[in-house]
């Protein structure tokens, strides 16, 4: 079953391409359901492609010894996971597990690398927007150290 483009049309990360383009990267998603409860990849797990969500919600969290699953973030329709992969090399830094039945669509970084090679146009605008996802990312991160540091009194 092929995705539509204005399934593709509401994530963040191709919500500013064009029609064409849309048609471009719908090519490449593979689309999968997974039942509540299913992990989609562990913390540790090698990375290889990144998932959006179409219909469902997913738990992204990691395990912190001594207190246990430490949930950081609860994503939704139109949400993006494991971008990253995308980008480097490292292995999985978190657990990404559904929260409720899901279809996730995915791409494959392979799959990837060879579309933007082909279309330099779409290149530019999809790594301009994860420029942007990860310096907001990054941001919100120090926010969150701060105010950490500031409760244990460092700060």
């Amino acid at each position: 079953m092929a995705i539509d483009i204005n399934q593709l049309k509401k994530v963040a990360l191709f919500e500013s391409l064009l029609p064409d383009e849309l048609k471009l990267i719908a090519g490449i998603v593979d689309e999968q359901q997974f039942k509540p409860s299913t992990k989609v990849f562990a913390d540790g797990d090698r990375a290889d492609r990144f998932y959006f969500i179409i219909q469902g919600k997913v738990r992204i969290s990691k395990m912190v010894p001594g207190i246990g699953e430490e949930a950081l973030a609860i994503l939704e329709p139109g949400d993006y996971f494991g971008e990253m992969a995308l980008i480097d090399e490292a292995p999985r830094s978190a657990d990404a597990i559904t929260n409720t039945t899901c279809i996730l669509g995915s791409i494959s970084k392979p799959a990837l690398d060879n579309l933007l090679f082909m279309h330099k146009d779409l290149a530019y605008d999809l790594l301009w927007t994860f420029v942007r996802v990860l310096s907001s990312r990054l941001r919100e991160t120090n926010e969150k150290m701060r105010a950490f540091l500031v409760m244990a009194g460092k700060f």
